[in-house]
């Protein structure tokens, strides 16, 4: 099965997850009478959302390189993956505004409703699959190397925490008493901010891959490990690294002797481009610019 198959399978089965997930959360926060509940369905939403799309994207993102795209299309799934850190984004402030109204609103004197049994167990349903399906698609995501994948499966990550969180907001809400029903809403806030942090790290890394930061140094440094093992190779410099999706481009001047021939020389590049595909995968996309070796 090729790439663009498996990430439409794993995508797939997460959506279907959601699907059902959703339409029990939002039967059970309206009948439960459960802000956090009904919150915690309006992040499942997102979730089916965001799935379609990693699978829009993603089949773009699969199209050979082109006369418009030499480099590829693999910047599609970045954008992606960005695109999923501001929804999660939006979510976590819709959701943690609802519980500071409510929040303000029980301060000043309101009652709240307190949770049903039927959002306790919603809540537990969920945490149980939510964090099946990460599980899931995490692995998947790493083994495929698909940054939008593995951005998904954060998604279903903050829904199981979301879950949680709504867990043991309704679960001491209806432990408690009436005169702890703000436990409902309080859980939500505190949701919000953990699913915010999530997005604050799927945006940080859509943003710096689509301007072009290099890789991560210990990458680099692996680079030129490799360039190091070739003996009759020297001086490497101008490292210039980036992220292309699923793909790393790499691009470096080395020195080899000046008396080589031209075809020892060429040789010796392939070397080198086929020890760093075998690092970084085999469709890195390798730009070695050979110089002469300067003699004191």
């Amino acid at each position: 099965m090729n790439r663009e198959k498996e990430i439409y399978r794993v995508t797939l089965v997460g959506s279907a997850v959601n699907v059902l997930l959703t339409v029990f959360k939002f039967v059970a926060g309206l009948l439960g009478h459960s802000a956090a509940m009904t919150a915690d369905a309006v992040h499942s939403l997102s979730d089916l959302l965001t799935d379609a799309v990693v699978l829009f994207f993603v089949r773009i993102s699969g199209k050979p390189e082109d006369n418009d795209h030499k480099y590829g299309h693999g910047k599609y799934e970045t954008l992606a993956t960005t695109l999923i850190g501001f929804a999660l984004a939006l979510v976590a402030v819709g959701i943690g505004y609802k519980g500071i109204e409510a929040f303000v609103f029980w301060c000043r004197g309101g009652v709240l409703p307190s949770p049903g049994l039927l959002a306790l167990w919603a809540a537990v349903v969920s945490v149980v699959l939510k964090e099946l399906v990460y599980q899931y698609t995490v692995r998947r995501g790493r083994a495929l190397d698909s940054p939008a994948v593995q951005a998904n499966a954060w998604h279903h990550r903050s829904d199981a925490l979301s879950s949680l969180g709504t867990l043991v907001g309704i679960g001491g809400a209806i432990l408690l008493g009436d005169r702890w029903t703000v436990l409902d809403p309080l859980a939500s806030v505190v949701v919000a901010f953990f699913i915010l942090r999530v997005a604050w790290r799927l945006l940080k890394q859509g943003f710096d891959e689509l301007m072009e930061a290099s890789l991560p140094e210990e990458k680099e440094r692996e680079i030129l490990d490799i360039i190091a093992s070739f003996p009759d190779v020297s001086d490497p410099h101008h490292l210039r690294t980036r992220r292309i999706g699923n793909r790393c481009a790499i691009e470096l001047h080395i020195r080899m002797d000046g008396l080589l021939s031209l075809r020892a020389a060429h040789t010796r590049t392939h070397e080198i481009e086929k020890a760093l595909k075998a690092k970084f995968g085999p469709h890195t996309i390798i730009t070695l610019h050979v110089e002469p070796t300067v003699k004191d």
